[in-house]
């Protein structure tokens, strides 16, 4: 039973029978950018995607300032590091960049780059609760600051992070803002109306991996990070993957139908799943006590097991043919603790025995209690 929905999500039939309409369609393998009739074609399919998923996203964003990408690590590297420029290009005094400390590693390993260009970057210290309130940002923030990246949920714990008030301080800074929202969009309405930039990853909703985009306002400075055309309005050139916009498109839009009903049945279910495995006496704690469906993503499931590791669990679960993942990484071969858990203040011995469960709502009850039911009896014996 596949559980690791936010490391990548099984393909909607909708992406895939969107793929197989481009396949048959007489602009297949045209580029979007020719002035022929094949590539005017496959240009209005591209247009069609942008004005879809703009008016998905709301926020006030045009079709246009939808830019195509590869996925997560692409836009997080051109969001903060080409927005970070362009604000410094525009303002020579802001070279500050503000991240947050539970980022995605694609966005944090930026720093040292960012460091090699002069900006000096400061990370945001959640809560215990993995949130990073608007406070610690207030304090943070100057006339100096370019870029505020804070994402819109995480991928290890599922919270939800207060992006509308946390934008609306950056812009009353002067400062762009940037959230990737590769874990909340589809899974959750985003106000992101008050965001210069938001990041879009098409595997974490069912489209293929390797499909994108980056939502990025027409007039926020911008440098491009990658060189050789105009596709994109420059920002990201290169020809488009069309049959790929097609089937993030379709995605996207298969997974905001009736969102408040699948939302609402989705956190019920992990609702469930954390009674049971964090009863009482089952040696296993949620991550943090947020509400799921409300503060958190309603389809991921974060939990710790003190004293244990997260390979073992990992590789122990899959040998009973279940499939999660750890929010730790094992490096040189030894595991370390993961740094959402650290800086959220998590002890160690509970951290490395991290867990992350997640799903959408092609996961039933049923196999939700059979993954407890295996989870309870590996805990049970590696306790006993």
């Amino acid at each position: 039973m596949y559980l690791d929905y936010a490391a990548s999500a099984p393909m909607r039939p909708e992406a895939i029978e969107a793929e197989h309409a481009y396949e048959l369609a007489p602009y297949a393998g045209a580029n979007p950018n020719s002035l022929h009739s094949a590539g005017r074609e496959a240009a209005r399919a591209l247009d069609g995607a942008r004005r879809d998923l703009a008016r998905l996203l709301g926020g006030r964003f045009r079709p246009a300032d939808i830019v195509f990408t590869s996925g997560g690590t692409e836009n997080n590297n051109l969001a903060i590091v080409g927005m970070a420029q362009g604000a410094r290009a525009k303002d020579r005094k802001r070279k500050r960049v503000l991240l947050s400390a539970i980022e995605h590693d694609s966005g944090l390993d930026v720093a040292p780059h960012l460091r090699d260009l002069g900006f000096e970057v400061e990370l945001l210290q959640p809560s215990r609760q993995g949130v990073v309130v608007p406070e610690v940002l207030e304090e943070s923030l100057g006339s100096d600051v370019a870029l505020v990246s804070v994402m819109a949920a995480n991928n290890e714990t599922g919270v939800l992070q207060p992006i509308a008030e946390l934008s609306q301080l950056a812009k009353s800074s002067g400062a762009s803002f940037y959230t990737d929202a590769a874990q909340g969009f589809g899974k959750v309405p985003l106000d992101v109306s008050h965001c210069d930039a938001v990041g879009i990853v098409g595997h974490k909703i069912g489209a293929p991996v390797g499909t994108g985009a980056l939502a990025i306002r027409g007039g926020v400075p911008m440098r491009p990070q990658t060189f050789g055309g105009g596709q994109e309005r420059g920002i990201r050139p290169g020809t488009q993957d069309v049959r790929g916009a097609l089937a993030l498109c379709a995605a996207a839009k298969a997974s905001y139908a009736n969102l408040a009903q699948k939302r609402a049945a989705v956190a019920a279910r992990a609702e469930r799943l954390y009674r049971c495995i964090c009863a009482e006496d089952t040696h296993i704690l949620p991550t943090t006590t947020t509400s799921v469906g409300e503060d958190r993503l309603p389809g991921m499931v974060s939990v710790l097991v003190p004293g244990a590791d997260s390979e073992s669990l990992v590789l122990r679960l899959d040998a009973m043919g279940f499939e999660v993942s750890a929010a730790s990484a094992c490096a040189s071969g030894s595991l370390d603790a993961s740094h959402v858990l650290t800086a959220m203040g998590i002890p160690r011995d509970q951290a490395l025995g991290s867990l992350r469960v997640s799903f959408d709502e092609r996961v039933s009850e049923h196999d939700l209690d059979a993954f407890a039911d295996a989870l309870l009896a590996v805990v049970s014996d590696l306790t006993a």
